[in-house]
């Protein structure tokens, strides 16, 4: 196994950033289902065209808002293709507040059962649906929380909601100002920082240690992970590559690595 290093650095906190006085228009029947489930914001009330037949999802939907007080609409398909015109909205749409974002201390502070501390950073990515991608892989194994700088980076909108099938809903993303400064911090709480590089300083996942608490550090697309970002992980780490592209969508990368690192963890 490869052998790691520690460095002492200080840190700071992120405050919560809460909603602004404008909505949003979350859309798709597995997103709104979701966000309806999670129960994290202020849904005002649920659109369902008018043009779409009954079925078991529909019913589904309609019951789970009712449950919730949320109130349902029928809605003509003109109103969908005013508002939602490129979107994938499957004949339904919620409206509701902005997406709240989680302070370094929720993330820090949450704990999944039987499972060690894992968080992914995202440094830059600014592709929703590499973001919704991520977020989604992130929810599945059993990540405590996404980290995300406020500049030059893809929030949390709709777009990336439905890319990730709702599982944005459920996650815990922190936006931070100085996303070198909250590495740092995460170092002061005994996290390791592992930088996922396809470059040739970096070892493979499997032949690196990678037990214990871990903050699995993503690059954006095409420039991959920035130079202080670079600097401040403990060590980059890779996947095998057997074909002829030397590379993978970044959103599969990581959830291959998040595996390979609950594997080691779970051991």
């Amino acid at each position: 196994m490869t052998k790691r290093r520690r460095h002492d650095s200080a840190g700071g906190r992120q405050r919560r950033r809460g909603p602004g006085p404008q909505g949003e228009l979350l859309y798709g029947r597995q997103p709104v289902l979701e966000s309806l489930r999670a129960g994290r914001r202020q849904h005002r009330r649920l659109l369902i065209s008018s043009s779409k037949k009954s079925s078991n999802e529909l019913d589904q939907l309609r019951d789970t808002a009712a449950s919730f007080g949320v109130p349902v609409e029928e809605a003509k398909a003109e109103v969908f293709e005013g508002q939602l015109a490129d979107a994938n909205h499957q004949g339904v749409a919620l409206e509701t507040s902005p997406y709240v974002y989680a302070s370094i201390d929720d993330v820090l502070g949450k704990r999944i059962p039987s499972l060690e501390p894992l968080i992914v950073i995202l440094d830059h990515v600014q592709d929703p649906q590499n973001v919704g991608s991520l977020l989604r892989s992130s929810d599945g194994a059993g990540v405590q929380g996404v980290i995300i700088p406020k500049d030059r980076a893809c929030r949390v909108t709709p777009a990336v909601v439905r890319a990730s099938a709702g599982a944005a809903e459920h996650m815990l993303v922190a936006e931070v100002t100085n996303l070198v400064r909250t590495m740092k911090l995460l170092k002061d709480r005994e996290f390791w920082l592992a930088g996922l590089e396809a470059c040739e300083r970096a070892r493979l996942c499997r032949e690196t240690d990678l037990s214990g608490p871990i903050g699995l550090v993503v690059g954006s697309e095409g420039r991959g992970v920035g130079r202080l970002v670079h600097e401040t992980c403990d060590f980059l780490v890779k996947l095998p590559m057997h074909g002829k592209v030397n590379s993978l969508n970044v959103g599969v990368a990581t959830a291959i690595a998040l595996y390979e690192i609950r594997r080691q963890q779970e051991k």
